[in-house]
């Protein structure tokens, strides 16, 4: 009895009492990022003339969403009559389009495949999971691999490394290693 007491006493110090509500706690980062891709996603579908409901979208549908994104990107992707083709650093500006950098697409579509669960959407249906997105997505990795100087090697499974090893990757790997998702 005496315990009950005191933890009344505890919780209103300030002559309030407390009641512990549970607080919804903030989103991470990771789900509003999220929520907000499922809304631009569906926003893209119904600007489409006609308008394409979720349950009758594509990979098509998907593949023609990555590439619209590609207007709002700012990896600048050489073409290859480019005279800095295949070059990391260019001297001087060019012409060549920006695009969305490959590790960024390949996020997103992790976003957009656990967003489509959640939704309700069946794994074995999603447009986001199909092998024709991680056939455009490798494409896109190479096409900008090369025209940026890149080398994307296939990673090895992890097996202990020198430190000039971890130094040389770590460079090259940074840019999209950080928000990428990998699919099984």
């Amino acid at each position: 009895m005496e315990e009950d007491s005191s933890r009344s006493q505890t919780s209103s110090l300030d002559g309030h009492h407390h009641h512990h509500r549970h607080e919804p706690t903030p989103p991470s980062r990771y789900e509003s990022q999220k929520r907000r891709d499922w809304n631009t996603f569906g926003q893209y579908l119904r600007n489409q003339r006609p308008p394409v409901p979720l349950s009758h979208c594509t990979f098509n549908h998907v593949i023609d969403f990555l590439r619209y994104l590609d207007q709002f990107g700012r990896t600048k992707v050489h073409l290859q009559s480019c005279m800095f083709y295949g070059q990391l650093e260019t001297p001087a500006p060019c012409p060549c389009p920006l695009q969305q950098a490959w590790g960024s697409l390949d996020a997103l579509i992790g976003r957009l495949r656990a967003a489509y669960e959640e939704n309700g959407g069946s794994p074995e249906t999603s447009p986001f999971a199909s092998s024709a997105i991680r056939v455009y997505l490798r494409e896109v990795k190479e096409c900008q691999g090369k025209a940026r100087g890149i080398p994307h090697k296939k990673k090895k499974k992890k097996t202990t490394s020198t430190a000039t090893e971890t130094s040389i990757s770590r460079d090259d790997e940074q840019s999209s290693s950080s928000s990428s998702t990998h699919f099984s």
